[in-house]
């Protein structure tokens, strides 16, 4: 029973780890998706990692300015489709479960959602 507990606690941690990014734009891949593209492919840090002429800056921003809204795309339909994905992980694995194990699998869940809530709070905090 223990090595069963265990062994569903692994499972459900992986199933919904996916789920934390694609909720909160998380501390993951879409986080450091959005870092590397403001910080790395910002046109400041271009200026300065390149020596671009003001001129060049002027051509360089556009391009940057276009790029960002399709990358947002890209990652929101990520997002929703990880999501998907998780949920239906989810709802394949919870009726394997002895009421007891759902109960706990659905608090599990409960509790990772609010805990990316309160992330999104803290970021959107921080952010005004």
């Amino acid at each position: 029973m223990k090595i069963t507990l265990m062994t569903l606690a692994l499972v459900g941690s992986v199933a919904l780890a996916p789920l934390a990014f694609a909720h909160e734009g998380g501390h993951g891949e879409g986080r450091g998706m959005k870092r590397m593209f403001k910080h790395k492919m910002g046109v400041e840090h271009l200026t300065k990692d390149l020596d671009l002429t003001p001129e060049q800056q002027a051509k360089v921003q556009p391009i940057v300015d276009q790029a960002k809204p399709q990358i947002r795309a890209i990652h929101e339909e990520a997002m929703q489709k990880t999501h998907s994905v998780m949920e239906s992980t989810a709802a394949q694995i919870r009726p394997l479960l002895t009421s007891e194990q759902q109960a706990k699998f659905d608090a599990m869940k409960q509790a990772h959602m609010e805990m990316m809530q309160a992330r999104k709070k803290m970021r959107d905090a921080r952010s005004q």
